[in-house]
Formats: structure tokens, sequence, C-alpha cells
């Protein structure tokens, strides 16, 4: 019989688990938000926002520099299974991604992220003609496909959550096997995600109330949490093969 932990209990699992290690698991955050928002930013600096031609180009250097946003996941997912593993860690495990199959990470990131520019493309290309004619007709497909492509994007985030945590223990696996993998893990499960990630809605409020200094606390809770679900699944979904 499965026994999947609640929401609760894997937040408590990790608040124990992180009890000694959260300086290195805030450096760590702290390393990755870093890098990767000097990345964003890259884009904004380097392409002048003026004209059609300058957008597709930003959208699509954007594109490419989100991609090396998945080795860094990759990394990630390395250093919280070693969180809720009760291993030693160092905020240098991020990088680890760079070490272990980046190609496949790289691939990974690439189908979400191009599910996310697919997603998002239709509204942002009625918001831009909409700048351009004032229609109102406009504001409404801009909204209509917003909320659609949201719901699509959730969907798809959800299917493919468990494939950078998957890389870690199956390496040898190729990316779309990974992604498969993390699919068939996710049946009947995608609801329970999607509740446990609702549940720190508040705690993101409390991040954005003060200034974003409790993000400090609550990204690596998030996170570990997040890595207690992936162990849960394993755990039981093994006991159903036996």
């Amino acid at each position: 019989m499965n026994s999947y932990k609640s929401s609760a209990e894997l937040k408590a699992m990790a608040k124990e688990q992180l009890f000694g290690k959260y300086t290195t698991s805030v450096g760590a955050f702290l390393t990755v938000s870093a890098i990767t928002l000097v990345m964003s930013t890259i884009p904004i600096f380097m392409i002048p926002q003026d004209g059609i031609i300058y957008t597709v180009i930003y959208y699509l250097v954007s594109f490419i520099i989100s991609l090396f946003t998945g080795i860094f996941t990759s990394g990630q997912a390395f250093f919280y299974l070693k969180v809720v593993c009760d291993q030693p860690v160092s905020v240098g495990d991020v990088f680890f991604g760079f070490r272990l199959h980046p190609d496949k990470a790289l691939i990974i990131q690439f189908v979400l992220s191009l599910v996310s520019y697919i997603c998002t493309a239709p509204a942002s290309i009625f918001q831009y003609l909409y700048s351009n004619t004032h229609n109102a007709v406009l504001v409404l497909l801009m909204s209509v496909s917003l909320i659609i492509g949201t719901v699509i994007l959730v969907f798809v985030s959800l299917l493919f959550s468990q494939a950078f945590y998957l890389l870690q223990d199956f390496p040898g696996y190729s990316a779309k096997e990974l992604l498969k993998m993390s699919r068939h893990m996710m049946k009947g499960h995608k609801g329970r995600l999607f509740y446990i990630e609702l549940s720190f809605i508040p705690l993101f409020l409390l991040g954005i109330l003060s200034c974003c200094i409790a993000f400090l606390w609550i990204m690596p809770y998030m996170n570990a949490t997040m890595a207690n679900f992936y162990m849960d699944l394993v755990k039981n979904q093994t006991k159903e093969q036996q």
C-alpha cells in the first residue's frame, strides 16, 4: 500500500534537514541568483528595444541564455538531494551541473524554455500590437491567450518537474528518457505537487513584504521540500514495482 507523504510532512522534513545547513543553503541560493540575474540582464543592455527586428533578436538571445540556467538547476537538484539525504553540502555543489552531463541539462531546459516561450508568445504579440493600434479587442485576446498559455505552461512544468532530479540518479539516461520518466512519475501526482507549490504563496507574500529578505529562508525551504517530494515519489513507486 502506498503511503505518500502530505505537504505538511514534506515541509516538516525539509525544516529538520536544513537545520545546521541554512547558512550554506543561503549561500548557494545567493550564488545562483546572482549569476542568473547577471545572465538575464545581458540582453537588456546589449540589445536596444526599438523595432520588431530588435525585439525578435532580444527574445532569441534571451532564449539562448535561458538554456544555461538548466545547468544551475541541475546543480541545485544535486545540492538539495544531498541535503535531504543528510550528506555534507557546500556552495560549490551548485556548479555540479557543469560536471554531470551539462548537455543533457541544456536539452531538458531547452524543452522547458521552448514551452514557456511558445505559451507566452501570443500574449506578447497581442501586447505589441495593442501598443501600436490601441485596439481594445487586442486586450481581450491578450488576456485570453495569457490565461490559456499559463494553464498549459503550469501543466507542462508539473509534468517534467522531476527531470533534473532524475538526471542526478540516472546520469546514463538520455534527456528524452529523463523527460519521459518524469512524465511517467507524475501520473496522478500533478495535483499534489501543484497544491504543495500553492501552499508557499503565503510565504511568498511574506517575502515580498520583507523587501525580499525572507526569500533567503523561503527558497531553500521550498527547494528542500521539492527534493523530498521527489524522494517520496521514488520510494513509493519503487515499492509498486516490487
